[in-house]
């Protein structure tokens, strides 16, 4: 008897398999176990046992590489091969069987073949079987073995509304396509339910069949039997797990289909090409369809199986405009403005920002609208319209619009970094983005990376507090901004051409804000309100160039009711000039003046007037020459009738260094302060550990380094002001404190980014005394000068008066805490030495101060009559 090699493709019964060719797997062959019968399945129903027969020999069988030899063929009917089967480890068929009771012996059996190998193997089995049957095993037990299996669902949908998302354990029983099967769903050790499954996502090819209606056979698709072969060879009669989705509309079951051991099987057949997805199925698998779509483009681009003739093509861009994003409302609403300055309002395509309604989702929402404003406001767009979505529920009609940016696609961008979810659009609507695909992939990717909406943790939530609330919390943040230039800010909102509402990040600040040196024209706050002429239109203009721009402000003052007042910046340039040269604001003559910014202001006035611009329109140039003397009374009046009022403003200070030229560094006591000894605790800590002993190289002038100060041995921030390459030496001035030296590239550190100036600013600022004037002539008298104002400051919290501030360096006067007298002032007592004079050249606002100025000059003819300091000599100002 030849000994054969083959594959088991499928088990029919507890006694029969279909075997074929290792190598060639359409050559196949029955072959019955010998000498032994198994209860039959039926679909009338099963004989006791049949499925458990069956499934012993399944499960030890389907898939494996056997050998068999065939003992004797029955050539009756259908000609049927009866044999023995031996596994790779030495089991053997049908012997374990009847050991284990699944099969008994044919009554007929010693007739079958009467060869001597035959009654051997006869006479093992027999002694086998009644092993098993004394020992109850199998068909041999007195209970048990009835099994309830239908062979259609009455009610598909029920079934699915109930089970949807479950997964169900299954057997595959027969494989019609590489899309469809046949499948044994296991809902219970005794209740099974055999019916037509259809792979959820993919549409295989068909394979040959007969049309029912006209008896004739269609050849299969390309690839279709390529397709059924893939499947059969992987899950023909393996146990998987099936999930029901849905119902197509024939009322058959959808769902995916996993392989034990890798997962779904529906990429591993788009992969090579045997199938495509199925847009339908989208809205049942949700994320899950972008790995199906991944795995598709893997083989278009291979070119692989229905994919072999694919190009890609470009789509065209018909229908596309171009626009400028005026506005973010949401995440997902944009307001764009085209060519000939209308403004609409659009929804991306097939996203969705951040839901209200989902707690976790939710507070992603002022995050992801930051997102797009950060790289959309102000920006040239390319917009193609998708659709539109009539108005019901209250809502506006809206368009659903594809915008692109530098050629990156906005809503793509938004999903990718998990600020929007993908809208799982009905099969029926055709209103979608037209990388809908990509958009699925990239929400997938999102969500494996857990970024925004999908990440574990909530947003860092900035909350911002409304200074403008009440005029004593804006001059408490007063005094931290109007010693900052150029502060960064965003323009929340709009409320006049020249009063906005901002926001300044770093402060968490909430601000009113108004332009100082000008005023713009109201324009109306409601439907019944009117506007002043040119109001709405400076109004439009503001909106225009700063609604939701990154902005920088310079803060002066305040006013009565808590408003910030002072410059706004708006690509660096302020935006109060191109106000007034567009005519939509006039100068206004005294806080110009006060502003420091009155010279620009009047010429971008003269510009609009000359232009006729705005409110300029009808001008007359004889009418600025009536007006001009009003203007210069009530200039004389501001500087004769309050001369003696100063302006005040005290600091609690320390003075840290006092320049040879008699300039000084202070830190202004407060949160900058206590912010500073909180960062060089850690920063000495830093500089303790080894690991961060790291030499500075590719440095230059200007950068920001950690410097080893030669006194103490401590680690301090410090810049770079000069470089001696040939000595290797660096002069640097710390940053904190105002003091310099020149050190050895030895004592020079990288600046860690979480100890730079973003973190905290430099506390040492620059300030001169006001007033006075030092011997910078008399270098002894110099020396002696710098000597005292060190000694008398030294380590001592000093008030100052912050006189006025001149391109960043503070004007001062200096108090001892208890001192409230002005003749008791630091400056005053420096003069009183000899060590510094009252100015011949007084600037405007020194000389309104005139009881200031005589209470010095007192001083100072004092020390002339005492032959104090500089003075020892006489007096060597006069000739």
């Amino acid at each position: 008897m030849a000994l054969f090699q083959a594959m088991v493709k499928s088990v029919l019964s507890g006694d029969t398999v279909v075997l074929h060719n290792v190598n060639n797997p359409k050559q196949e062959r029955v072959l019955s176990l010998a000498f032994v019968s198994a209860p039959r399945l039926r679909r009338e129903g099963d004989e006791p046992f049949a499925f458990e027969s069956r499934d012993f020999l399944r499960n030890i069988l389907v898939g494996k590489v056997v050998q068999f030899r065939v003992l004797y063929t029955i050539p009756t009917g259908a000609k049927r091969d009866y044999g023995i089967i031996t596994l790779p480890g030495g089991l053997t068929l049908p012997d374990t069987a009847v050991a284990e009771g699944w099969v008994k012996l044919r009554g007929d059996a010693d007739r079958k073949d009467d060869s001597e190998a035959s009654t051997m193997i006869l006479q093992r089995l027999e002694v086998l079987e009644a092993r098993a049957r004394a020992d109850s095993k199998g068909v041999w037990a007195e209970t048990g073995g009835h099994l309830e299996t239908a062979y259609e669902l009455p009610d598909p949908k029920a079934f699915v509304e109930q089970n949807r998302g479950v997964e169900l354990n299954a057997i595959v029983e027969k494989v019609l396509s590489g899309d469809r099967l046949i499948a044994r769903l296991l809902l219970s050790p005794t209740k099974h339910v055999q019916t037509m499954a259809l792979v959820a996502g993919i549409r295989a090819p068909s394979t040959k069949r007969v049309n029912p209606s006209d008896g004739k056979e269609q050849p299969a698709e390309p690839f279709g039997d390529e397709a059924q072969q893939f499947i059969e060879t992987r899950l023909l009669q393996r146990n998987v797990k099936f999930t029901p989705l849905g119902v197509n509309p024939q009322n058959q079951l959808i769902g995916t289909v996993a392989h034990p051991l890798r997962g779904n099987i529906a990429p591993y057949l788009l992969e090579v090409g045997f199938a495509r997805c199925m847009d339908q199925h989208s809205t049942l698998l949700g994320g899950e369809m972008g790995k199906l779509r991944l795995a598709e483009k893997k083989a278009k681009d291979q070119r692989l199986g229905v994919f072999q003739g694919h190009v890609s093509t470009a789509r065209p861009s018909a229908g596309e405009i171009e626009a400028i994003v005026s506005r973010v409302q949401s995440a997902d609403t944009l307001y764009l403005r085209n060519k000939q300055g209308i403004e609409k309002r659009i929804n991306l395509s097939s996203v969705r920002q951040p839901k209200t309604t989902d707690p976790k989702q939710a507070p992603w929402q002022a995050e992801a609208k930051e997102f797009l404003r950060k790289r959309l406001i102000g920006k040239h767009v390319k917009v193609v319209i998708d659709g539109k979505r009539p108005a019901q529920d209250g809502f506006d009609e809206r368009e659903m619009a594809t915008v692109t940016h530098n050629g990156k696609n906005v809503a793509l961008l938004l999903v990718e970094n998990g600020y929007g979810s993908v809208i799982r659009h009905r099969a029926d609507d055709a209103d979608r983005s037209s990388i809908y695909d990509d958009l699925l992939l990239a929400e997938d990717q999102a969500q494996k990376e857990q970024k925004g909406i999908w990440s574990s943790k909530a947003p860092s939530t900035k909350a911002y507090v409304d200074y403008s609330e009440s005029l004593e919390k804006a001059k408490r943040q007063l005094t931290l901004l109007s010693r900052q230039k150029k502060v960064p800010a965003i323009v929340d909102f709009v409320k006049s051409g020249s009063r906005f509402t901002v926001l300044v990040p770093r402060e968490n600040a909430k601000l009113t804000f108004v332009l100082s040196g000008i005023r713009a024209p109201k324009s109306a706050r409601n439907p019944n309100e009117k506007s002043e002429p040119f109001g709405q239109e400076a109004h439009d203009f503001a909106n225009k160039r700063c609604l939701q721009r990154d902005v920088e402000i310079d803060v002066e003052d305040c006013d009565k009711v808590g408003g910030f007042i002072g410059t706004l910046y708006v690509n660096r340039e302020s935006f109060s000039k191109l106000l007034v040269e567009e005519g939509l604001a006039s100068v206004h003559a005294y806080s110009a003046e006060k502003s420091g910014n009155a010279k620009e202001l009047f010429a971008a006035e003269q510009k609009a007037k000359e232009a006729r611009k705005g409110m300029w329109h009808s001008w007359d140039p004889s009418q600025d020459i009536e007006d001009e003397s009003p203007v210069q009374t009530s200039n004389g009046t501001n500087g004769d009738a309050t001369s003696g009022e100063r302006r005040k403003d005290y600091r609690d200070v320390m003075v840290t260094h006092v320049d040879e030229n008699g300039h000084l560094r202070l830190q202004e006591v407060g949160g900058g302060t206590s912010e500073l000894t909180s960062l060089m605790n850690r920063f000495r800590n830093f500089h303790l550990d080894r690991s961060n002993d790291q030499p500075l190289s590719n440095f230059k002038v200007g950068d920001f380094v950690s410097a080893k100060f030669s006194e103490d041995g401590d680690w301090y921030r410090a810049r770079v002001r000069r470089h001696d390459r040939e000595n290797k030496k660096v002069e640097v001035v710390y940053i904190d404190y105002g003091n310099s030296e020149t050190l050895p590239y030895s004592s020079l550190r990288p600046l860690d980014a979480k100890f730079s100036t973003a973190s905290l600013k430099p506390q040492a600022l620059e300030a001169v005394l006001s007033f006075v004037q030092f011997p910078e002539a008399t270098p002894d008298y110099m020396r002696d000068a710098v000597s005292f104002v060190s000694e008398i400051t030294n380590n001592l919290q000093l008030v100052a008066n912050l006189d006025t501030v001149v391109d960043g360096v503070w004007h001062i006067t200096l108090f001892y805490p208890d001192s409230d007298a002005k003749e008791s002032s630091i400056n005053a007592e420096i003069v009183a030495e000899g060590l510094a004079r009252v100015p011949t050249k007084l600037r405007n606002w020194e000389r309104a101060a005139t009881d200031t100025l005589s209470a010095l000059q007192s001083k100072q003819d004092e020390a002339k009559a005492d032959r104090r300091g500089m003075w020892e000599y006489g007096d060597l100002t006069e000739d």
